[in-house]
Formats: structure tokens, sequence, C-alpha cells
């Protein structure tokens, strides 16, 4: 399992979500699938998934979030023609966002909103070690502060970097002098990529995409959710805002175990304490599950 893991929040069509990426994407699969009794959405499934043999957590909560382009994610695509043929599966029922074509960074690049509303940015490189990148646009009020903020989430992780690649320049106005067009930064190793826009869209981080983090120790969990953590009346069940209104889970991996037994008594004791908790605390939710 990846460090840091997406999360994607859906009103009922997470098991469909599932099943459509992993069928369209290469070296792609259907994990695992757990339903969630007695949560305050009702019932509610899980489902994780590799696609391009990277880690994903769907989840049917509810329509309580939108998708929208704040984060994409990037497809590191071999060939042209492979470009095409996820554009084509993703774009059926979806909106274009910059339709397919040639760019000055990429023969073949193309950004669209899927059936679901989720982003995804397809570009044919030759740069194809991690197949998919979620990318951050820091819009609104938090335009301009996509440097320090990937210097901040730098400082919080390991095995790290930042390289910013393009910046704005004069008369690309409303675009600011000298802020991200385009950045890649590591973080435990994993690639992630940022983008300042000035622009008005009318969008912004929420809770439909965060990022999980997979926490060994309850001393791990402690020191993310401290640093991380800008907001109070964000924190719940493990959830958290940092201070770019980036929505983020703390987890622990022992909680990954927990959720994958077959036994539904234990599954409902472990849901029914971490739903009362705000920063989890992993011997508390062991001692449940023993229990149970």
């Amino acid at each position: 399992m990846e460090k840091i893991t997406p999360h994607l929040w859906f009103d009922t069509q997470a098991r469909e979500a599932g099943d459509f990426y992993t069928s369209i994407f290469d070296d792609s699969r259907v994990k695992r699938t757990t339903t969630l009794e007695n949560t305050p959405s009702g019932s509610v499934d899980i489902v994780d998934v590799e696609l391009c043999g990277q880690e994903f957590t769907l989840l049917a909560a509810g329509p309580l979030f939108k998708f929208n382009p704040s984060i994409s994610f990037l497809v590191a695509c071999e060939t042209s023609g492979e470009v095409d043929k996820l554009w084509d599966a993703l774009s059926q029922g979806g909106t274009p966002l910059m339709e397919i074509g040639t760019y000055p960074f990429s023969e073949r690049y193309g950004w669209l909103q899927d059936r679901y509303g989720l982003s995804w940015q397809l570009m044919f490189t030759r740069e194809t070690t991690q197949r998919i990148t979620p990318v951050m646009m820091f819009t609104g009020e938090q335009a301009g502060h996509a440097e320090e903020a990937m210097r901040f989430y730098a400082s919080v992780f390991d095995d790290t970097s930042v390289n910013v690649m393009m910046r704005y320049g004069s008369g690309e106005e409303p675009e600011v002098e000298g802020t991200v067009q385009f950045a890649r930064f590591r973080l435990e190793g994993q690639q992630f990529a940022a983008m300042d826009s000035a622009r008005a869209h009318g969008f912004a981080f929420n809770e439909a995409i965060s990022l999980m983090v997979h926490c060994a120790t309850q001393e791990e969990i402690d020191d993310r959710w401290e640093r991380l953590s800008a907001d109070p009346k964000a924190e719940q069940c493990g959830w958290l805002k940092d201070k770019y209104g980036l929505s983020w889970q703390v987890v622990p991996t022992a909680m990954d175990e927990m959720l994958a037994s077959k036994d539904r008594k234990k599954i409902a004791a472990v849901t029914a304490a971490f739903l009362k908790m705000k920063k989890f605390d992993v011997a508390k939710l062991q001692e449940v599950f023993d229990n149970a």
C-alpha cells in the first residue's frame, strides 16, 4: 500500500465507478468492498481499487460533496492511442475542460470531467514511472500559494522534493507573474503536482477528494495530525483540513485490517467507535475490535 492514497466521495456510485475505472485502466482491479452500517449517511460502501497499479478508495456516502477540478488526476500514457482510448471511455457522459489535441507540452493531451464529475488529465509522455499523479489547483483565496503549500507538505512528510517546472510570466494576466504554472513534488516517495490559477473558477478544494495518510503507530498519527490540521471544526472521524483547505484523512493501518474482517459484529463495533472520534486512537479501536 502507498503511504498516501486518494479517497473519492461518491453519492451512491462507488461500486459502479470502481467497476468502470478498473475496466478501462490497465493493471487495475477491485481489491475489496466493505459495507459499513449505521453511519450518519446510513449504509455506506467502501471500495478499494488499484488503477494502473496505484491504490484509490471510493466511498458511497450520500450527496454531501461534489467533485470539481481543484484536484484532478494526470494519467501518463505511453502512446497517443492510449490517450485517445481513455478519452473515448471517460468522456462518455462527461464534459471536456481542455479538448483533446496537440499542446506545447504534449503531442496528445486532454482534460475532462467524467460522468461522475471526477477530473482527469490524459497526456502522452515518455515519463511513465508513476502512471497517475494527483494534481492540486490552488484557486480563489489560495491562488498563489501552491509553492508555499508544496514546501509545507515537504516539511510534514518523508522522502520529499519540490520541483517548480514552469512559472507564469508577464502578460499572462490574471495569472500573477512568478506563481506556479506547473510543478511536481514528492511526498513519501510518491509523485504529486500543483498549479496556481487566479482565474475565476468558482471552485475550491472540498471533502469530495481527500488524501488518506496510512500510519503504522499512534505516534505517527499524532505527528501528522498536529502538523496538518488547521480547522478544528473540520476534525471528525480521522478527517482534517489543512491551512489551504485541502482535506486529509490520518488513519491507522491497523484499521484497514479491522475493516477487512469477515466478522460483521467486529466491523460494526469498530465503526461505532471511530464515528465518535476526531483523531483516531489506535489502542481504543484495537480494544473494541478484540472484545466485540
